[in-house]
């Protein structure tokens, strides 16, 4: 099964790719984590940011593999445990789905990539750097993947 990422913003830190190569790494065989990262949309201080959302989100659309189930991470999304992630997983790998996780820019997401969304996901209800978002989400999803494969990474 192929995992989709897609985030905004581009040329981020060393110890942000490292931790996101790392978990990449380690996903089982048979998942696989690939990453689109989206140019950031241009912004004019003092402006709102609508335009530079607008801009990303036809990137970010153009960037989802088609019939994928679009998870847009949000902090008021639903939140839920290591384990509900994997029998989201699960599930979506027994009907065939692709998911496509989606980690929107400094000012968010357009509203059209959240509406045409599968699933608003809260990592947490703390409003978390987008770059470190990215070694966050790859982490749990390759905790998930150890709680489907029987994996002894998890301990409850």
């Amino acid at each position: 099964m192929k995992l989709q990422l897609i985030a905004v913003g581009h040329k981020m830190p060393d110890w942000i790719n490292a931790g996101y190569a790392d978990y990449v790494r380690r996903m089982p065989g048979d998942l696989q984590l690939a990453l689109t990262e989206i140019k950031p949309g241009h912004r004019v201080a003092g402006a709102d940011g609508a335009r530079a959302r607008q801009l990303e989100a036809a990137r970010i659309l153009a960037a989802i593999t088609p019939g994928a189930v679009r998870v847009v991470l949000d902090e008021r999304g639903t939140q839920a445990t290591t384990r509900e992630l994997a029998g989201w997983l699960e599930n979506w790998m027994g009907e065939g789905l692709t998911p496509a996780f989606v980690i929107g820019g400094a000012d968010g997401l357009d509203d059209s990539v959240k509406a045409g969304a599968g699933k608003l996901f809260g990592l947490s209800r703390l409003t978390l750097p987008h770059a470190l978002a990215r070694v966050i989400l790859a982490e749990q999803l390759y905790r998930a993947a150890c709680i489907i494969k029987g994996h002894p990474y998890h301990r409850d």
